[in-house]
């Protein structure tokens, strides 16, 4: 059986059904049952139209759901339009499927799962084994966000920033469970990068591909964080540095900016720097300047304020932060790094303390743990 086949026909199918009168749900719902019918047929008889095969079977799923459901007698109406076997117009509507599941009246986390079922075809076990809760819960999830979206219709205006945030809040899952969310991320929006030409979907696949190019040399063999100035250059990958330098270099010289090419040039000075020592950080600051003028984000000006004491040295460093909220995030780790490279050791050592009691997953609580033995070991 041809999993890869299934998965790549599976939202074009799912269009199909909805643009013929399904909602999203009930769509869904046939489209599994069908996908569980070629498991079963396939391997013995494979049909000749794939596609074709699948919209029919989906469609006739579809059609006795909404018999068997008093609520939904009035489908019964389309029978006479049930589609013949043979060649299905090869109509691709994987992009619809991206607007639909970023639905605004979604919750940011709903989005992502949805997405990761309708379009990515991942199933509902493997989604929940990537977040780390059980498959019920999730499952409870993916159903809430298909009930509040099946009265959408696909000729409703998409909003391509709440797209592009839901792949980068799968991106960011990072690479937990049996589904590498990361690599997930990176292969759907290449998917949406070829269904429309927008320079801020160049500048996320560039971002994507630039960091997932030092996955290899982000953590050791056992699961410890490596910190950027800490990594052996030698194992990043400069096959998808160079492929994500080419697209972020095409998408910049439409003069369109926005905030992921921005991250994204941030990225490339990094990734052209030989050693730590040789980075561009007085370039790398300027583009935190116009990655701020876009966002107006705090977390932003928090990173640029490390930029800033790498340029023109700690103190200065100190006094970018000094403008922000302190309860910001990862607040106090910038200020212990700050303190440590001004040579205030005793600060340095209680905030790094700080830090690790906020952080957010146990690899960056244990690095920032390690991060204050060592200069407490160094204070004696």
């Amino acid at each position: 059986m041809d999993e890869a086949l299934l998965r790549s026909l599976t939202p074009n199918v799912l269009g199909i059904l909805v643009r013929r009168g399904a909602d999203f749900a009930a769509a869904e719902d046939a489209v599994q049952e069908a996908l569980i019918e070629a498991v079963r047929v396939w391997p013995g008889d494979r049909p000749k139209d794939p596609k074709g095969w699948l919209v029919t079977v989906a469609w006739r799923k579809f059609l006795d759901m909404a018999r068997s459901d008093a609520a939904r007698r009035r489908r019964e109406d389309l029978v006479d339009d049930e589609p013949t076997p043979g060649p299905t117009p090869a109509v691709d509507d994987t992009l619809q499927l991206y607007f639909l599941c970023a639905h605004p009246s979604l919750t940011p986390s709903s989005a992502v799962a949805l997405t990761l079922r309708a379009v990515g075809g991942l199933t509902t076990r493997q989604i929940a084994q990537a977040y780390l809760v059980p498959e019920a819960t999730m499952a409870q999830r993916i159903s809430r966000a298909k009930r509040t979206v099946s009265g959408v219709r696909f000729d409703q205006a998409g909003d391509v920033a709440t797209v592009l945030r839901v792949l980068y809040l799968v991106f960011n899952e990072g690479y937990s469970g049996d589904v590498d969310l990361a690599a997930e991320a990176i292969r759907l929006t290449r998917r949406l990068s070829a269904s429309i030409d927008h320079p801020e979907v160049a500048g996320l696949l560039a971002l994507m591909l630039l960091h997932h190019a030092r996955r290899a040399a982000r953590t050791v063999s056992g699961g410890d964080l490596v910190p950027l100035a800490e990594q052996d250059r030698g194992k990043w990958d400069t096959r998808l540095i160079a492929e994500g330098v080419e697209i972020l270099q095409a998408a910049l010289a439409r003069d369109r900016l926005g905030e992921f090419q921005a991250q994204a040039a941030i990225a490339a000075l990094h990734a052209d720097a030989p050693t730590a020592e040789e980075t561009d950080w007085a370039q790398i600051v300027e583009w935190y300047d116009e990655l701020a003028r876009l966002t107006g984000s705090p977390v932003v000006r928090l990173n640029r304020a490390v930029a800033v004491g790498e340029a023109d040295g700690p103190r200065a460093g100190l006094a970018a932060l000094a403008e922000l909220d302190d309860s910001l995030p990862r607040y106090a780790a910038v200020a212990a790094y700050l303190h440590e490279r001004d040579g205030d050791l005793v600060t340095a050592a209680r905030l790094y303390s700080e830090a690790a009691g906020k952080a957010a997953n146990l690899a960056e609580r244990a690095h920032l743990t390690r991060q204050a033995a060592r200069i407490n070991a160094l204070k004696k």
